[in-house]
């Protein structure tokens, strides 16, 4: 495989760390951006390949902008854009959710994504070759919901209809566009499942969960297929966690 670059965002734990890992491992270089330094100094490390760190707010146009700028200063193009970082926000019902905490969810899951994806979709319209590849990070929730999860639901939702729209409006540059929808891979951000989480029929109930290197090596596999081919949806989730029949 030619050298590629990647821009993994959410890159400093859990999910985007366990990627650029994978795709370190399948020799590509990567930019990792996230809001802290540290550690994305630290999945650079454990990744092993050349790496840029670029601490980024990515609900911050200037500052997405300034990430794929470097990203380009440092490596020449951008190949593809793991567009991962998400928050799930604080649970709550419609009625209690208060609207700086719908905002900020939106912002960094939503406006986020479309913030990173118009910075890629840029790049690589422009860039010779002309071309690359967008993954977004959606979730089980872009399909149904857990209890008291409003705002994450619906930023997951919105996340597939930008996906829709980018491969799209991506077609005629070469510019490819699919989607991720993740189970309970065993993270941080998914710990709560040893200790139990509210199930649709207000039972709190451990669920299983799965290695997040699997994760990462659909996102490799699906990073790697020439442009010419498109996974444009792939569901990977812990096989008896309560999906098919939630509710």
């Amino acid at each position: 495989m030619l050298e590629q670059i990647a821009v993994v965002t959410g890159a400093g734990s859990g999910v985007g760390r366990a990627v650029a890992r994978e795709l370190a491992a399948g020799g590509w270089r990567l930019v990792l951006a996230g809001r802290r330094a540290g550690p994305l100094r630290e999945t650079a490390r454990l990744s092993g390949a050349e790496a840029a760190v670029v601490p980024t707010d990515v609900t911050d146009p200037a500052a997405v902008d300034a990430l794929f700028a470097a990203a380009v200063e440092r490596f020449g193009r951008v190949d593809l854009l793991f567009n991962n970082a998400g928050t799930f926000g604080a649970p709550a019902t419609v009625d209690e959710l208060d609207v700086a905490e719908w905002r900020a969810v939106v912002d960094l899951n939503l406006t986020g994504a479309f913030l990173c994806a118009r910075a890629a979709f840029r790049q690589m319209r422009a860039q010779r070759p002309q071309g690359g590849r967008i993954i977004n990070n959606g979730s089980i929730s872009a399909h149904v919901p857990r209890p008291q999860s409003v705002a994450y639901t619906a930023t997951k939702h919105a996340v597939t209809g930008l996906t829709k729209s980018l491969s799209l409006d991506g077609r005629p540059f070469r510019i490819a566009c699919g989607q991720i929808d993740i189970g309970n891979a065993a993270t941080d951000m998914t710990a709560a499942m040893s200790l139990g989480v509210r199930q649709a029929d207000g039972r709190i109930a451990v669920e299983p969960t799965m290695d997040v290197d699997d994760v990462a090596r659909t996102v490799r596999h699906m990073a790697e297929l020439p442009l010419e081919a498109n996974v444009q949806f792939a569901t990977v989730m812990a096989t008896a966690m309560p999906y098919i029949g939630r509710g």
